[in-house]
């Protein structure tokens, strides 16, 4: 044990004198310091303290803490997706197996819709969204930062614009046809609801300078870079695929018929809390998003969105990328 001890030691040594401290400075800190217990190292106080109603709705409580939860698994997605794009050679083992947890992730977002659909009374819900105008879950930056990061940024312009983008559009004309904008801008006049007028103020900056690191550095571009033998790899175009369904159809869908319960749910269909035009814009058969275009065949690609996929969008033999 004292072996232990001293060898210890000599390793904190050589590790402070490396950056040039002390290590009898820290050792004496260490004597001071509080035992660590679960509540500090969680932050459980301040996490539970986050939780503000705007009424007295008791299921408005449930709407804010199932949406913190996803931004908590949009954050775990996007630390995944770093993890890939910072590894300078990346293996089809360790590419495939990051896409499986983050495809563990959207597969967890896609079945809590259920807390959504049947955790919710109507009545409470129709009551308390009117005070939430013009916030809308169409703003969660982090998602579109996980769209960004997963592919080129052709795959996500308005399927109508496609064909007059490429890679040399400067990046602002880009986003100004982002998919996404269809939920709030006009094309003719150019004007734009006020929570898209909004969510440009607050992220646009963050999004232009997120889309250029991304340029070439999103899952499809390192993808397109490994080795032959490495993007023939079954096990690597299989997770591709389940991420790239699971994210645009699966949870698309999941969350389109968590809205329709809602603001279908009265005698005339209601508007969505930013008022955005969310039938057009978020079902995955108007708009084709699709990250990884190449891994789907052609009839897979005719009937995205429309035909279910799950369960039999796995490939029994690699596609020649």
């Amino acid at each position: 044990m004292a072996k232990d001890r001293s060898e210890i030691i000599e390793k904190l040594t050589k590790k402070y004198e490396a950056i040039g401290q002390d290590v009898d400075v820290h050792l004496q800190g260490l004597l001071q310091a509080k035992p660590l217990t679960y509540w500090d190292y969680i932050q459980t106080d301040a996490l539970l303290n986050l939780q503000i109603q705007r009424t007295d709705q008791p299921d408005e409580m449930v709407f804010i803490m199932y949406h913190q939860v996803n931004e908590l698994l949009f954050k775990m997605i996007l630390w995944e997706i770093d993890q890939i794009s910072e590894n300078n050679t990346p293996t089809a083992e360790f590419f495939a197996s990051r896409l499986m947890r983050i495809s563990r992730y959207f597969d967890m977002l896609t079945s809590s819709f259920e807390i959504m659909g049947d955790g919710m009374e109507v009545g409470q819900y129709m009551k308390f969204r009117n005070t939430l105008t013009p916030a809308s879950g169409f703003q969660s930056a982090q998602y579109r930062l996980i769209e960004f990061a997963s592919t080129e940024l052709i795959n996500l312009i308005d399927n109508r614009f496609r064909a007059t983008i490429d890679r040399d559009t400067p990046f602002e004309h880009a986003y100004e046809h982002l998919y996404w904008q269809a939920a709030g801008k006009n094309y003719d006049t150019g004007d734009k609801t006020t929570l898209l007028r909004l969510f440009q103020e607050r992220y646009m900056e963050d999004f232009l300078v997120f889309m250029k690191k991304y340029n070439t550095s999103n899952l499809s571009s390192i993808y397109k870079s490994l080795p032959q033998k490495d993007r023939l790899n079954l096990d690597l175009q299989n997770s591709l695929r389940h991420y790239d369904h699971t994210v645009n159809v699966q949870w698309v869908i999941a969350h389109l018929n968590a809205a329709k319960k809602y603001l279908e749910s009265g005698e005339e269909v209601a508007e969505a809390t930013g008022g955005s035009e969310w039938q057009k814009y978020m079902h995955p058969k108007f708009q084709k998003r699709i990250f990884f275009t190449y891994l789907w065949t052609e009839e897979e690609l005719n009937t995205w969105g429309v035909a279910n996929l799950d369960g039999h969008n796995v490939l029994k033999e690699p596609l020649n990328v």
